[in-house]
């Protein structure tokens, strides 16, 4: 990979990189199609990191199917997949971890300890060895894309950090690998999710800027729905992530993180959203 990287920045290559953790899905081909649009050259990486999982059991059950992932990046003319072992990234005796303090102190930082630092860290190390033009992240892991344009900001990347919209189901639940984990009816009620921000939105919408009500909303849907437990709901800065009490002129996110039967889903809705 760093030999393909000099190659092609000698031959003064525009490339677009799409990290993801396989088990690819439409909203992770919706990316690969951006960066097809934009990019003379398109890398996808697949690669489960372990050091963003806080829960062995987690990593454990994550879906991997390279053969399947890697036959659906050809009908979308990617140039390269690069598919690293877990000893090629973390080599003998690593020990030098990324750290991006202050918007990982909350929400999922806060729930999943040491889950940012595995994030920061393998991005880092994919940035350094593709030198990507541009990478492409989207908009459900809202906090972190902010983590990851911090981190290309602070360390000097040259990488333009492109975030695209959240892709969801016809149902609107918001397409994750971690869906798969989940039986059809499970699936059909987690879209209580949606259905819940959507709700606040609304309310946002006409008029209702105090957050603790419109968390509140929220939790009252999600209330209605036995499967769901709730691990948070929040309502920050779209860029610091910072809480706010009342909602100005800035974008906002409303985010929630909940558990269906065992799995871990998170979703969030933009506020204020700027043109």
């Amino acid at each position: 990979m760093f030999s393909i990287s000099r190659k092609l920045r000698r031959e003064e290559k525009s490339v677009g990189f799409v990290p993801t953790m396989g088990a690819l899905h439409a909203g992770h081909l919706a990316l690969v199609q951006e960066a097809r649009a934009a990019n003379d050259i398109v890398i996808v990486s697949i690669f489960v990191n372990p050091t963003q999982f806080n829960n062995k059991g987690d990593l454990e059950k994550y879906p991997r199917d390279l053969t399947a992932d890697a036959a659906m990046l050809t009908e979308y003319d990617v140039d390269y997949v690069f598919a690293p072992e877990d000893n090629e990234i973390y080599g003998d005796g690593f020990s030098t971890y990324v750290n991006v303090e202050g918007i990982t102190d909350t929400l999922e930082g806060s729930s999943r300890p040491g889950h940012f630092r595995g994030v920061a860290t393998v991005v880092t190390i994919l940035f350094n060895t593709i030198r990507p033009d541009r990478a492409y992240f989207g908009q459900k892991d809202a906090q972190q894309v902010a983590v990851i344009k911090r981190l290309t900001a602070d360390l000097g990347f040259e990488t333009e950090v492109v975030v695209m919209p959240t892709i969801r189901e016809r149902s609107g639940l918001a397409m994750s690998s971690r869906n798969e984990r989940l039986s059809p009816e499970e699936r059909e009620k987690a879209v209580v999710i949606i259905e819940s921000l959507r709700e606040a939105k609304l309310a946002f919408k006409k008029g209702e800027r105090n957050t603790a009500h419109l968390a509140e909303i929220v939790r009252n849907r999600m209330a209605t729905e036995p499967l769901a437990t709730i691990d948070y709901v929040a309502i920050v800065d779209r860029d610091s992530l910072q809480p706010v009490d009342k909602i100005g002129d800035n974008e906002a996110l409303i985010a929630i993180a909940a558990d269906f039967a065992g799995v871990r889903l998170i979703d969030n809705v933009i506020l204020n959203r700027k043109q």
